[in-house]
């Protein structure tokens, strides 16, 4: 028997988690501490509101409620994965009659039944139990994942809108007073009505898009206030606020052992592999025959006492084998089957790193393009500055009129929302890429382990 146990050896796999030395995009060289700051990356941007509700968020979040319950499910089941390998004791109590119906007995038995679980039939239940563990812990950490990347986007949003709906208003009052010149000229017969048309235009256009901005504010403060487990949004957050700013960006150090280390999917397809490999060696230990242990007491009493009873012990005790003979061919095909769904797992494996690394690249260039992009509006913006302080000297001098300059304003408040959407979406490039890179703050299972004791 224990040489043909060692003949079902463990199922081998081998994973390709092989990534670029470096990263095609620009990116940050790694420093002391680099784990550290990716799994609280957001904390680089040193802003003490955005820290407080990712905290509150990673508190209170009901979806990563659910995957902590389910993760401590995991853990319980996975700690009696072997337990129908491990003895089984049973007892039972009856009375019946003869099939004479003379005489009636009391029988008392107690049985023992044993699986040995042979042929890594056993380990392949332990390996199941722990790939479902490790599915566990990486659903739980893709959720944190999710909302810690959910609550900086949506906190980013309101900021942006707050943002806009100040440029904006500067950009109706500067629409107004155009208005009102343009008035004047018309009737000192100096101007003609299109261009009033044409102004009084780009001031619906100011409001429709203030009815816009508005609108994407309250959505991103009820979508904010979902991810923190509340009701209702914070008050402030549907408010316009001329001072908001939006976090000033420091790049965290990232390295592609973090991307392989951290993202959740990958951990998700290794538990796949996993999982795989266990239904495999299970199949495997199927085409070998099953040894069970098997014992048994039984106490019979005579209740009528026609001194019909010769013993009133009868102990049994030996082995049970079940050998696959009639149904093998299915056994057989089961075998190949769970191969071909190992082969499946392990490219699906492979095919999650690479779609790491097209996640993170994509995310770097979104930075570097953002980057351009707000490089070109400073240079934008400095020109706009020059205008308008050239048109104020020659409006001391009247040789300009404040009409004269009202073009030039306009194109400046433009610029700066431009920019301010450029810089916005700088931020949520860095969002996207240390989403991609699995980054948020890790479960500790022993915590778990401990918060599921009663």
């Amino acid at each position: 028997m224990a040489l043909l146990a060692g003949c079902a050896a463990p199922v081998d796999v081998r994973l390709d988690s092989s990534l670029p030395e470096h990263w095609q995009q620009p990116a940050a060289e790694a420093g002391p501490g680099a784990d550290t700051r990716l799994a609280e990356w957001w904390k680089a941007w040193n802003d003490s509101r955005l820290n407080a509700l990712v905290d509150e968020a990673l508190a209170q979040n009901l979806d990563v409620a659910q995957a902590v319950l389910r993760l401590r499910q995991q853990k319980l089941l996975a700690d009696t994965a072997t337990s129908p390998f491990m003895p089984v004791v049973s007892a039972g109590a009856r009375t019946l009659q003869d099939i004479a119906a003379i005489d009636s007995y009391f029988h008392a038995s107690v049985e023992v039944s044993w699986d040995l679980g042979l042929f890594g039939e056993s380990e392949s239940a332990k390996r199941a139990g722990s790939a479902g563990l490790l599915d566990a812990r990486a659903q739980l950490h893709a959720a944190r994942v999710a909302l810690v990347a959910g609550v900086v986007h949506r906190y980013l949003d309101i900021r942006l809108a707050q943002r806009q709906r100040a440029l904006l208003t500067q950009l109706q009052e500067q629409d107004q007073r155009h208005l009102e010149l343009l008035q004047v000229r018309r009737d000192q017969r100096l101007g003609d009505t299109y261009a009033l048309e044409q102004q009084q235009l780009q001031s619906q256009q100011v409001l429709a898009q203030q009815a816009a901005v508005t609108e994407a504010q309250a959505r991103a403060a009820h979508a904010l206030a979902a991810l923190l487990g509340r009701d209702r949004p914070d008050g402030q957050w549907l408010q316009a606020d001329p001072d908001a700013s939006l976090p000033a960006l420091q790049a965290v150090a990232v390295v592609p052992a973090d991307l392989l280390r951290n993202r959740p999917d990958i951990q998700s397809a290794e538990a796949a592999v996993e999982r795989a490999a266990a239904a495999l060696g299970m199949s495997h230990a199927a085409l070998y025959p099953r040894f069970t242990l098997t014992g048994s007491l039984l106490y019979s009493y005579n209740l009528t006492q026609n001194l019909r009873t010769t013993s009133d012990q009868m102990p049994l005790i030996g082995p049970q084998i079940d050998i696959p003979l009639f149904d093998w061919g299915r056994r057989r095909a089961q075998v190949d089957a769970n191969e071909l769904a190992l082969q499946a797992s392990i490219k699906a494996y492979r095919q999650s790193v690479l779609d790491g690394v097209a996640d993170a690249e994509s995310a770097l260039a979104a930075i570097a393009a953002q980057q351009k992009r707000q490089q070109g509006l400073r240079s934008a913006q400095q020109i706009y500055l020059t205008r308008d302080k050239t048109l104020a000297v020659r409006q001391k001098l009247g040789l300009a009129s404040e009409l004269g300059g009202m073009d030039n304003r306009r194109a400046a408040l433009l610029a700066q929302s431009d920019m301010a959407t450029a810089q916005a979406a700088e931020a949520l490039a860095y969002v996207a890429l240390y989403k991609a890179l699995g980054a948020a703050p890790l479960y500790d299972i022993a915590q778990a382990a401990q918060e599921a004791q009663p």
